[in-house]
């Protein structure tokens, strides 16, 4: 008789290490030294690292869901924000600066940071971050949801009937997609989608064949819901198990005759950046489309597995995925937190949510009213999501209908699937409008959607253009052209956020609507360089990245600067999402040098350190983060006397003022400086949802100084849906 052949695939063996993702040539913005406004060593003491800022917003985010006067299940959805945050943070900025490390590992970020020092700084911070992540959702927020009477069950809590449910279950709708894999020599390690959720099983026993194994892969497929509703039992309570729970209390049945030992999920997160290098591709839709078949498959920048996971086997995995310790990270159950939104939705529990809200419509806009008389009345500026998105709806339906409008020309950036604004498009197009839509297919984990969105207007008839070579096209704007008795007259819409309806009831952001011929004109103008090769024109009031924008703001505070010594009123109050520009940043230490005070509302990153001595003592940051994720960019300017209010898309980044096409737009009617105004220091006088920066770098809540305590976003969402007269 034959001797058997044993197959047993080694814990340490080379031969199953996969193999590194090969190099590509491309352009790639990482933590690169930034020679713009001095040298890193110039700066060291003064900035903060953008990468640990970064984690500290997240943290922010985190504490929303330790805040007991938060909603219940609202506090679960910001957890899973804060881990999703996270998978994007080790996505792209890790997995940028590893590339620098590679590359050029005495580089220097703006604070002086070498690559290998940011790493370590980072898997210190993440770790920590991640610790408190588990706490929040083991010790408090699984508690507290039970006690509720929404409970999510641990294998060991199973009772008879939810095993016998769930063996059904997994009979049904599980195992017929999963396909486990035995490793031996014919049946190598399978490759590991990004983020996918992942099992390492310890197997003993021969299969049908005699061959003996001691190591399988089951993976699960995407398509598979993470969370899964059971029978409701005596009724009291709503019952949930999370689909690893359920693999891992089925496995043995996937490898019948052979004894199960151990279970283990674990779950890679991969290089997701697109490599292109824009100036060589002839195509660049069909250059992305080849490497988003990659994205899935880049190099691994972290390894998440199991607390109970026994060394061996993860050892097995790092070699594997060619990571190192500090790459690894040990979380308890689940191994994938970002999954546990879908409790969000499935628990019908209203009372443990945000109540509903019905945003606004300004009193111009009531009943219907015809979009091009209440804007040829005066202009038009929404606050979203206070206020409704719908007006900028309708102006595009009622553009795609009317018969005297000529032309629609639009910038897309993120739009979400079933868009009404794209449908209003497209029907222009179908009714014979001349209608050019710039699609940026480069939109960050939207390019899919945008290729798709691009085809569907193409069908339909539209010019579709990519934006410009080497630059993101991130401005948000929509010109309707309409010929009408007095002559061609431009209607616009200028925005700081996206064209996309759901996120508008979630973002804070700025819209103006305008006939005012002066922006139309420059509106005009942008679109024209957009489209063809003219040269970077020269604006009226619009200001542009990436030509003026960045300068333009610099001048400004040098001219609040001018007004400070001169005994005029200088201020300045700066709202928006990141602050890392160095330039900018030495711009603003300089004005508080030279007596002006500067508020600064950043959410996210800021790398200005505030209230150092000499430097930058007159300069106060703070973040506010709460229901709504604040994203509308707001520069207010107090100008000796006559305040300058511009809003934008863009952030005091290198890549918006020097990569990107953005613009910054004035709102000149004197109502809206004064309404703008209100808000931007309704936001200064919160001490709910208030975080303040210190000269340490650290962020605290602001101080309670104030009986009632004030929160912003409850103030801006009752004075704007409860009716109070706002002036239009």
């Amino acid at each position: 008789m034959p001797r058997r052949t044993r197959t047993r695939p080694r814990l340490k063996s080379a031969g199953s290490r996969s193999k590194p993702a090969p190099k590509r040539k491309a352009i790639r913005r990482t933590s690169a030294p930034v020679r713009r406004g001095g040298s890193p060593q110039a700066s060291q003491g003064r900035l903060i690292n953008r990468e640990l800022s970064q984690l500290e917003f997240n943290q922010r985010v985190l504490a929303q869901a330790q805040d007991p006067s938060v909603p219940l299940l609202e506090r679960l959805r910001f957890l899973c924000i804060s881990s999703s945050n996270l998978d994007e943070f080790f996505e792209i900025r890790v997995a940028g600066i590893k590339q620098l490390l590679e590359d050029s590992p005495r580089s220097q970020s703006p604070d002086g940071a070498t690559p290998a020092q940011q790493l370590a700084a980072i898997h210190a911070r993440a770790t920590r971050l991640v610790a408190e992540q588990y706490a929040c959702l083991n010790r408090v927020l699984l508690p507290a949801l039970a006690k509720a009477g929404i409970v999510l069950l641990r294998r060991d809590q199973l009772d008879a009937d939810a095993r016998a449910w769930l063996a059904g279950y997994f009979e049904r709708e599980i195992e017929p997609v999963l396909s486990p894999l035995a490793l031996d020599p014919s049946r190598p390690f399978p490759r590991i989608q990004n983020k996918s959720l992942n099992f390492v099983v310890r197997i003993e026993g021969e299969d049908a064949y005699g061959r003996e194994a001691t190591l399988a892969i089951v993976q699960a497929p995407r398509s598979l819901p993470r969370v899964v509703p059971l029978p409701s039992g005596d009724g009291t309570a709503q019952r949930f198990v999370l689909l690893s729970t359920v693999i891992e209390e089925s496995v043995p049945r996937l490898f019948e005759g052979m004894r199960v030992l151990a279970c283990h999920p674990f779950r890679l997160t991969r290089d997701s950046d697109l490599f292109v290098d824009e100036e060589e591709v002839e195509d660049l839709r069909r250059a992305l489309e080849g490497e988003l078949a990659q994205r899935r498959y880049g190099s691994a920048v972290r390894l998440e597995v199991a607390t109970d996971c026994p060394r061996d086997l993860v050892a097995f995995l790092a070699e594997h995925f060619a990571v190192g310790t500090s790459d690894i990270y040990r979380v308890p159950p689940p191994v994938n937190l970002h999954r546990l939104s879908a409790l969000h939705d499935l628990a019908q529990r209203p009372d443990l949510k945000y109540p509903p809200f019905s945003p606004s419509l300004p009193r111009r806009l009531a009943d219907g009213a015809d979009m091009f008389t209440a804007i040829r009345q005066s202009d038009l500026l929404l606050h979203h999501p206070y206020q409704s998105f719908a007006p900028v709806v309708d102006f595009l339906r009622q553009a795609a209908a009317d018969p005297a409008v000529l032309a629609i020309k639009q910038t897309l950036y993120r739009t979400g699937g079933d868009s009404a604004v794209v449908d209003a498009l497209v029907a222009a197009a179908h009714a014979g409008k001349d209608v050019t839509v710039v699609i940026e297919l480069r939109a960050r984990f939207d390019e899919q959607a945008n290729i798709e969105l691009s085809d569907r207007l193409q069908e339909a008839g539209a010019h579709v253009m990519y934006g410009v070579v080497g630059y993101k096209t991130h401005a948000k704007l929509a010109m309707v052209v309409r010929r009408e008795e007095d002559g061609i007259r431009r209607y616009c819409h200028l925005g700081t956020g996206n064209y996309h309806s759901r996120t508008a009831r979630a973002y804070t952001d700025y819209g103006l609507l305008t006939c005012d011929p002066v922006i139309g004109q420059d509106v005009h103008e942008v679109f024209l360089q957009l489209t063809s090769l003219t040269r970077s024109p020269r604006l009226a009031c619009l200001l542009q990245s990436p030509f003026e924008l960045q300068r333009a703001m610099v001048a400004k505070l040098e001219r609040e600067m001018a007004h400070a010594a001169a005994g005029r009123p200088a201020r300045v109050i700066l709202k928006m999402n990141a602050l890392v520009e160095p330039q900018s940043i030495a711009a603003i230490c300089r004005a508080s040098q030279a007596g002006v005070e500067v508020d600064l509302i950043v959410r996210g990153v800021c790398a200005l350190r505030p209230g150092v001595p000499g430097y930058s003592e007159r300069v106060r940051v703070r973040s506010v983060v709460g229901r709504f994720l604040e994203h509308s960019r707001v520069f207010w300017f107090a100008n000796g006397g006559d305040p300058e209010i511009f809003c934008s898309s863009a952030d005091w980044m290198d890549r918006n003022f020097f990569r990107r096409v953005e613009i910054a737009f004035p709102i000149r009617r004197g109502k809206y400086r004064e309404r703008i105004l209100r808000d931007l220091e309704t936001y200064l006088s919160d001490d709910t949802q208030s975080w303040t920066l210190d000269a340490r770098g650290r962020y605290a809540r602001a101080p309670r100084r104030q009986a009632p305590p004030r929160c912003a976003q409850l103030e801006l969402l009752a004075a704007y849906t409860a009716g109070r007269p706002l002036e239009e």
